[in-house]
């Protein structure tokens, strides 16, 4: 085993997540965004591939049932869970309308899409992002640090300041928490 090795990634994946400061205030708006929608009675959608889905998992679990607070449950879903549904768009359209054509189905004007992509150019997750905005819903990407197409489209974008997936997944899922519990405070009123 190379122990400098794991030094390395945990130095690199502080780095990282410390250089999201400068991100702070795209968190701050994507944290606010998310509180005005689900405060007028909206849903926050998620979707990604691969890592990203599974990240599009968690935070959406993290809003449905409590991140810190025992609290209600709050509406958000992850668009890559339902197979039937995926598989069935994938085939009578293209795999790039797997996400669009369920926002095109439940998202309403206020509700907010969360395109996640490491890359910022995965086409299905672009297609679902312009789908939002043709619906009226707010757009917000995460991403990389070059932000690719997505972070052109989206009206908020979250870049994590690495070229490098697994870092630039390390950082969407801390800033997510972050987003998770700054939504609990403004919604619950309560400190933890």
């Amino acid at each position: 085993m190379n122990s400098s090795l794991i030094k390395e990634r945990l130095e690199e994946s502080s780095r990282v997540k410390l250089e999201c400061l400068k991100e702070a205030e795209a968190i701050r708006q994507i944290a606010s965004a998310a509180v005005d929608c689900l405060k007028n009675g909206g849903k926050i959608f998620f979707f990604g591939n691969g890592g990203s889905a599974a990240d599009a998992h968690h935070l959406c679990a993290e809003i449905v049932s409590r991140f810190y607070m025992e609290r209600r449950g709050l509406p958000a879903e992850a668009l890559s869970t339902n197979t039937s549904v995926l598989t069935a768009i994938a085939n009578d359209y293209s795999f790039e309308m797997i996400f669009s054509k369920q926002i095109e189905a439940s998202g309403r004007e206020g509700d907010v899409a969360v395109g996640i992509s490491t890359s910022g150019n995965s086409p299905n997750v672009i297609e679902a992002i312009r789908t939002a905005k043709g619906k009226g819903m707010l757009s917000v990407g995460f991403t990389g640090k070059k932000g690719g197409k997505l972070k052109e489209l989206a009206d908020i974008c979250f870049c994590a300041p690495s070229d490098d997936t697994p870092r630039i997944q390390e950082a969407h899922i801390t800033v997510g928490h972050i987003i998770c519990e700054l939504i609990e405070r403004e919604i619950f009123g309560k400190d933890v």
